[in-house]
């Protein structure tokens, strides 16, 4: 009986290393993608976020940890909807600021407005995913403590988005402050919603040049010179 009970604890030893293992694969592969997208010029940018979509895809498919645990259902919604009524007070008190310092760009019509940010309000939707059902998933299992993981994973995000100062600070903080969240509500709706609305307030009311359009990685270090006026000959 104690030798079997040895070879048991020694299988499960082995299975939560390799699972460890796996993990770390499953985190560090995908990062370093999105950094290569982020930091690569174009055309092989564009080869890149393929790749690194494609990964990302196949690892959540192999790893598909259910709706329930990806936060993808109804539950809480209306439970964790304040978040959302958080973010649009947030975002009337920018616009407000931003208007009396005539910084304020909102787009003339409803319809224009619809027209430039709706692949946006999708990007930060897929961001949301990544963050919450991708690398605090991984985190969780990996550090001890849902704090410490939450931290890490908004460590992660915020790097993600240098050299921008004023992204990378605001995705630091909105990231460590999501991940608690959905590890106390578990829905990714709500929160995908405020992240929308935090990051279109960010584009209309603080002028393009400050934050280079919203631009990380390369794109925020090149984004002058794509913008310079072009000089008579």
């Amino acid at each position: 009986m104690e030798r079997r009970g040895a070879t048991d604890s020694g299988k499960a030893d082995f299975v939560s290393a390799r699972s460890k293992q796996r993990d770390i694969l499953e985190l560090a592969i995908p990062y370093a993608l999105i950094l290569l997208v982020c930091w690569t010029p174009r055309p092989w940018q564009r080869l890149l976020w393929v790749v690194a979509a494609a990964s990302i895809v196949a690892i959540t498919y192999v790893s598909y940890d259910g709706r329930k645990a990806m936060g993808l259902r109804a539950t809480n919604f209306f439970r964790s909807l304040w978040v959302v009524g958080a973010a649009l007070a947030a975002a009337a008190v920018a616009v407000i600021v931003a208007a009396r310092l005539h910084t304020l760009n909102v787009p003339f019509s409803f319809f224009i407005f619809v027209k430039t940010y709706w692949g946006y309000a999708l990007w930060t939707a897929v961001q949301q995913f990544l963050l919450q059902c991708f690398f605090l998933a991984r985190l969780r299992r990996l550090l001890p403590g849902e704090r410490l993981a939450a931290a890490m994973a908004a460590l992660i995000f915020a790097l993600a988005h240098l050299p921008s100062p004023i992204l990378a600070s605001v995705t630091l903080l909105w990231g460590f402050a999501a991940c608690l969240l959905f590890l106390r509500y578990r829905n990714l709706y709500t929160l995908a919603i405020a992240h929308a609305i935090l990051g279109i307030t960010i584009a209309i009311t603080i002028p393009g040049p400050v934050v280079h359009n919203m631009r990380v990685g390369l794109g925020y270090l090149t984004y002058g010179h794509s913008h310079r006026p072009v000089q008579s000959p």
